[in-house]
């Protein structure tokens, strides 16, 4: 099987509301992912946290990177990723409805 490795991949953060619970994935169809979320077709935590306000996001050309980003994210405590989001998202303007329709 032929795995696409161009981008845009999008490794991003949802939050249920400002300073609420948080969500990090990765995808490469940021507006389906997003509507998937929206929808309550997306992660089950995403769901039953009600958590679907996507707040940041950040592009990548390789799913590695994107993948070793997420990860890294991941691993951070909650004060780093509320000040990844408030440096570009101070805010917390609901990002989806820029970009929905538009991957």
């Amino acid at each position: 099987m032929l795995m696409r490795n161009q981008g845009p991949f999008y490794v991003y953060i949802l939050a249920s509301a400002r300073n609420g619970t948080l969500y990090v994935g990765v995808t490469n169809d940021i507006s389906r992912r997003g509507f998937e979320h929206r929808t309550g077709a997306g992660a089950v935590f995403t769901r039953r946290y009600a958590v679907h306000r996507l707040v940041w996001m950040e592009p990548y050309e390789r799913i590695v990177d994107a993948i070793a980003r997420e990860k890294q994210i991941k691993g951070w405590n909650r004060a780093w990723k509320l000040r990844l989001i408030e440096k570009d998202n101070s805010q917390w303007r609901d990002l989806y409805e820029d970009i929905a329709g538009k991957d």
